[in-house]
């Protein structure tokens, strides 16, 4: 590593850094049960207050559905040499049929250093075909190809064999996913 390279890492780490006053100033302003939180009692002895327990959490079960709905996806998708990444591309594909890089990675809330692998591999599978803009060529167009057509024939059953994993009734499968799409714009 050089010296510029070192020099680089310790301003980052330094703005990254929380100093104890700040950390102070903060929690005081927070309110008096945080000022002090372990005054007279040491640490094994301190109850873990109700928000700082994982199951009064809320992005706890967000996370470790997502990541079992993404785990229950790959039998359905392993026969098609697909990941759960790959196959939501696909699917704005067989919709959209082009779009520009940027706008995919906005819809999937992807960014460029996992699209760009991403979009090569699916390339190189014949699914889809990456080309600059004719108009301005600092975008990149990405658009399904004929075999990415194909591709969408042979997958129209996964989505109702992943609805019979999750067991939800139509009207609770749409609350939720009018909830998350919620959450979703807010923290967008």
């Amino acid at each position: 590593m050089s010296k510029k390279d070192k020099k680089s890492k310790k301003e980052k780490e330094k703005k990254l850094h929380i100093s104890k006053d700040t950390m102070r100033d903060y929690v005081s302003s927070v309110g008096p049960d945080l000022q002090d939180p372990l005054p007279q009692r040491d640490a094994e002895e301190a109850e873990t207050p109700d928000c700082l327990k994982l199951e009064n959490q809320l992005c706890f079960p967000l996370y470790a559905c997502a990541k079992e709905v993404v785990r229950r996806y790959r039998p359905f998708l392993d026969p098609f040499d697909l990941t759960y990444t790959q196959y939501i591309v696909m699917m704005v594909l067989w919709a959209e049929k082009q779009i520009n890089v940027k706008t995919l990675g906005e819809k999937l809330y992807l960014d460029s250093g996992t699209l760009t692998p991403l979009l090569k591999k699916l390339e190189s599978k014949g699914y889809v075909k990456r080309e600059r803009s004719l108009q301005d060529e600092r975008n990149l167009n990405v658009s399904i190809t004929e075999e990415g057509e194909r591709l969408k024939l042979l997958m129209r059953d996964v989505p109702g064999s992943m609805q019979a994993c999750v067991c939800l009734e139509a009207g609770e499968a749409a609350e939720l996913h009018r909830l998350l799409n919620k959450v979703l714009k807010v923290i967008k």
